[in-house]
């Protein structure tokens, strides 16, 4: 009866971590589908309810995902809960800008016509070291060429430059530029993305025409990319444009 007893404690393993297996990948589903409910912008740019929720979420799903004792409801539920929660605060902020300031805060001038206000720098806690590091991320190296630095809700800083220190654009200069559009990959290693087509207003029938006329086909293609206007580039597996 002994000589049994390892093969019975393998198997109950096995299908202990079989169970594990899946209760993570079913949690992985949930939290996907909750940040997505809440938004694309939940994943680039947290605003202080955004920051609060996803903190919370990922602390919920762990106990379910370590604890197998625990019911998956135990963590189906609370998710499902701050996703609706965040949801319903930001149709809540889309009419109320009271209610959207006491939640998120309000943006913040530290530089206001190029001189520093150490007041509000104060009410941020924010240290000179902090200010010029902020600065030079937006590829500003002295104060001086600042005319106004904002802190915004969620976090990141803002600039406008001085008028004298801002790069002269095509219109500036009486310069024509034609209008290219926008550039999408449309076949990435050897596979369409009819969005990223649809995005550049064209087709499959548009993409063969092009691959046949370089006696291509989309598995030899490691990227290719088009714009609004037709034009496109296209880079081979083998490295050759």
């Amino acid at each position: 009866m002994n000589s049994f007893c390892p093969f019975v404690h393998n198997k109950s393993g096995d299908v202990f971590m079989m169970i594990s297996l899946i209760r993570t990948l079913l949690l992985y589903i949930v939290i996907i589908a909750a940040v997505r409910l809440m938004g694309k912008r939940q994943i680039s740019e947290l605003q202080t309810s955004e920051l609060v929720v996803t903190l919370l979420i990922s602390d919920i799903a762990a106990i379910p995902m370590q604890d197998t004792g625990q019911p998956l409801a135990s963590g189906f539920i609370p998710i499902a809960v701050l996703a609706i929660c965040e949801v319903g605060a930001s149709f809540i902020m889309m009419k109320s800008g009271r209610f959207r300031e006491m939640i998120c805060g309000k943006p913040i001038i530290v530089i206001r016509d190029g001189k520093i206000q150490p007041q509000e720098m104060h009410r941020l806690r924010m240290t000179t070291e902090d200010l010029f590091e902020a600065i030079r991320q937006k590829n500003v190296f002295h104060i001086s060429d600042v005319s106004y630095a904002i802190v915004e809700t969620n976090g990141k800083m803002s600039i406008l430059k001085k008028p004298e220190q801002e790069t002269p654009t095509a219109g500036a200069l009486g310069v024509a530029q034609t209008d290219s559009g926008f550039e999408t990959v449309v076949v990435s290693d050897g596979v369409i993305n009819d969005s990223s087509l649809n995005l550049c207003n064209k087709n499959r029938i548009w993409l063969q025409n092009i691959l046949k006329s370089k006696q291509l086909q989309p598995k030899d293609i490691f990227i290719m990319t088009a714009d609004t206007s037709g034009n496109y580039q296209i880079i081979q597996k083998r490295g050759k444009v």
